[in-house]
């Protein structure tokens, strides 16, 4: 990963006036493969409690990205260094994902899903500390997208506790900080190393909460849930984490969230593809709305002509 301070300074104009390859294809790995991460989630949680699993991915993914790098000869991180990937790393997933994890408990997913649609135009209010402002556009894409999940999940699994709904929301907020301060004043070391540096640190946080929430490894662990498990650490961590944290620092923050409306299309076409599950005409009018929200957010602004 790039030294994110001077590139997310400088993103917002290069990557509104040209979406390069590598950015579609971030894209791409953050909107299907974290919503095929639904499913994923739902077969490991057979052998695998929420913190265990989730901490016990993002350390075994960042260590074997940071043997990588350092078989290749990358540098190892700073002290510095070190220290922000645990400030980001603890935000990001102790308290973005464990959050999330522990709210799952007692709340529905309709609501999860919800709650974490909230997220670009939290990390677009966060922005504003930096004096970066969206665009029309991308504040039009952020209210459709919001309202098309809001669509999506009328009706649904928005059963709740008082304890889940503090949960998501401090999971929501922390998300959203560790997101924007990647961007903005915490860089992490140098290429991918940045990104293992901070899987390691959440990792780390993630497992302590397992460990004083009382969580056990149900042994031995189902194969499912073993393939499950494998699949998170490959697509979910080392393919999707990654991914996101080049959008956070070469694309618009709200593009890089976009995938909090895709994720909820992408994880019901996967109910109708493997669990045979039916889509209501009102839901397909969600998905539109949703879609359109993306557009918005993938139109380029025009680039600014140097004067005299």
């Amino acid at each position: 990963m790039p030294t994110l301070a001077s590139p997310a300074q400088a993103a917002p104009e290069s990557a509104r006036s040209a979406l390069p390859l590598i950015l579609w294809l971030c894209l791409a790995a953050t909107w299907v493969v974290w919503g095929s991460t639904y499913l994923a989630i739902k077969y490991a949680l057979i052998s695998f409690a929420p913190f265990l699993q989730m901490g016990s991915r993002f350390l075994f993914a960042g260590v074997l990205l940071a043997a990588w790098m350092r078989w290749r000869g990358a540098a190892w991180p700073s002290r510095l260094q070190w220290r922000n990937a645990l400030v980001v790393g603890t935000l990001m997933l102790g308290g973005g994902m464990g959050g999330t994890a522990h709210a799952e408990v007692s709340i529905g997913s309709g609501l999860v899903v919800a709650f974490i649609a909230v997220v670009p135009l939290l990390i677009a209010l966060l922005n504003l500390v930096w004096g970066v402002k969206p665009t029309r556009l991308e504040a039009a894409g952020i209210a459709l997208g919001l309202v098309g999940v809001l669509m999506l999940t009328q009706g649904s699994g928005f059963q709740s506790s008082p304890a889940g709904l503090v949960a998501i929301s401090i999971a929501c907020v922390c998300w959203s900080m560790g997101s924007v301060l990647s961007q903005r004043s915490l860089p992490l070391a140098p290429g991918a190393m940045g990104f293992a540096s901070e899987m390691i640190c959440g990792g780390v946080v993630l497992l302590v909460l397992s460990a004083i929430s009382g969580e056990e490894l149900a042994w031995p662990p189902q194969p499912e849930a073993v393939a499950a498990w494998l699949y998170l650490v490959v697509f979910g961590s080392l393919i999707a984490f990654n991914a996101y944290m080049v959008l956070l620092a070469k694309a618009p923050a709200a593009l890089a969230a976009s995938y909090t409306f895709v994720n909820p299309v992408i994880a019901m076409l996967l109910g109708m593809w493997i669990a045979n599950e039916t889509v209501t005409r009102f839901e397909w009018y969600a998905v539109a709305v949703v879609l359109a929200g993306v557009l918005l957010l993938l139109f380029k602004r025009p680039q600014k002509t140097p004067k005299g």
